[in-house]
């Protein structure tokens, strides 16, 4: 069976090759600015951005697994975008420094017109920061493509300090325990020997 990744994420890419399954990459021309205009509570948000991104691809691979995935950070109701700037970042640091927040990371798979949607809830409490860590961990890591502009599994472990997760693959943009138990379900068997 043809597995197919519908994301452009570099952290989605590296994770998926954990499960030693062959699959492709195919980035999901999705207008994001639509959804998030029309949907303002936040899991539905993750799950509609999921599913879009899923459906897309699959609609010119119909007998292959799709996976689609989006990620968001949420706090007090309010939902942070992936910052792509450093000032954005810094300032997006600030409003979650000392705070909890959820992560919410939404996957939809898709395989010949079945579909699963699953949502990973995370919370996550960062440590109050200076304004100085803020910064050098900004420069350090970068994280301007990443929901709530950290990332996880680089320096951005440093900045927190309760982290509760039933999945912490769920972190860095995508379930793993929640996606392999949807594959087999599929039909996928693995761990495979790829020598053989």
């Amino acid at each position: 069976m043809n597995l197919i990744l519908a994301s452009s994420s570099p952290y989605r890419k590296t994770l998926l090759k954990r499960l030693g399954l062959p699959f492709q990459v195919i980035a999901s021309e999705v207008d994001e600015s639509e959804l998030k205009q029309s949907i303002s509570e936040p899991q539905q948000l993750a799950v509609s951005l999921a599913q879009a991104k899923a459906q897309v691809v699959a609609a010119g691979y119909p007998d292959a697994i799709v996976i689609g995935a989006d990620q968001l950070v949420v706090i007090d109701g309010e939902i942070l975008d992936k910052p792509e700037s450093r000032e954005k970042n810094i300032s997006q640091l600030t409003t979650l420094s000392g705070q909890s927040h959820q992560l919410l990371t939404a996957v939809c798979l898709i395989h010949q017109k079945t579909e699963r949607l699953l949502l990973d809830r995370t919370f996550l409490r960062m440590r109050p920061l200076t304004s100085a860590e803020i910064e050098a961990y900004v420069d350090l890591d970068k994280p301007f493509d990443c929901a709530g502009g950290y990332q996880f599994e680089a320096h951005g472990v440093s900045l927190f300090e309760d982290v509760r997760s039933t999945d912490t693959t769920a972190i860095e943009g995508l379930p793993l325990l929640l996606v392999a138990k949807t594959l087999r379900e599929f039909g996928l068997k693995f761990p495979q020997n790829q020598s053989n």
